[in-house]
């Protein structure tokens, strides 16, 4: 009786861990299984592109006068300075928007004849980006007032308020993101569940329309374009 009740037992017991056994390789299995499932991502790109106005103009310009007597020289740059000058007050610029940036005196001997240049740098700095623009187009007058500017002088635009578009940028770039990743879930019939990662591309800012940025052809029209790269969960 005693031996009956044992074997019982003993087979009581192996059954239970036959059960114990199957039901943990079940839970393993269905563990693994949602693991991987929850594991499941794509990993897209998104584009946001926002047509912006440069707020910052900027003018390098420089201007020489050469002769064979120092004096004589530097009454002609400060007569070309005196014209510059005039030229931005008539177009309404403020007296502070134009500073000198520095100056530089060249001279040499010619079949012993000294000869001279000196140059000098001005620098416009401006928020009015109309009144550059109208500055640049009518620089011609300058030439008639004697200034004759050296290759490199030119205006420059610039969009200094990056900070104040890039989050609507970044989440516009996000939605756009999401927009493929729904379309690579739906060809794979699956659906997009959260974000798993993202990073944000950096930030370029360009000319709108393909202008050049070599000074001269510089545009206060600008696109400021931004790529962040997100990984969807797929469920």
């Amino acid at each position: 009786m005693a031996l009956e009740m044992r074997d019982k037992i003993v087979l009581g017991g192996a059954a239970l861990l036959a059960f114990g056994t199957i039901a943990g390789g079940y839970l393993l299995g269905d563990g693994l299984k949602r693991a991987k499932a929850a594991d499941r991502s794509v990993t897209v790109r998104g584009l946001a592109e926002k047509d912006v106005t440069a707020d910052l103009a900027t003018w390098s310009i420089s201007y020489s006068a050469t002769g064979f007597d120092l004096p004589t020289v530097r009454a002609e740059i400060d007569n070309n300075t005196r014209e510059l000058q005039s030229y931005f007050k008539d177009l309404g610029f403020k007296p502070g928007e134009l500073t000198p940036t520095g100056a530089g005196v060249n001279q040499y001997l010619n079949n012993g004849v000294n000869n001279i240049t000196i140059t000098q740098r001005m620098l416009l700095r401006t928020t009015d980006i109309a009144r550059a623009q109208k500055a640049v187009a009518q620089q011609f007058d300058l030439v008639r007032r004697g200034v004759t500017l050296q290759e490199g002088s030119g205006m420059k635009y610039s969009f200094t308020k990056l900070n104040d578009v890039k989050p609507d940028m970044v989440a516009a770039a996000t939605r756009d993101a999401r927009a493929a990743a729904e379309q690579f879930a739906k060809d794979s019939g699956s659906g997009v569940g959260g974000i798993k990662s993202a990073t944000q591309g950096y930030f370029s800012i360009d000319a709108r329309d393909g202008e050049g940025g070599d000074g001269s052809s510089d545009t206060p029209y600008k696109k400021v374009r931004v790529v962040t790269t997100v990984d969807f969960y797929l469920k």
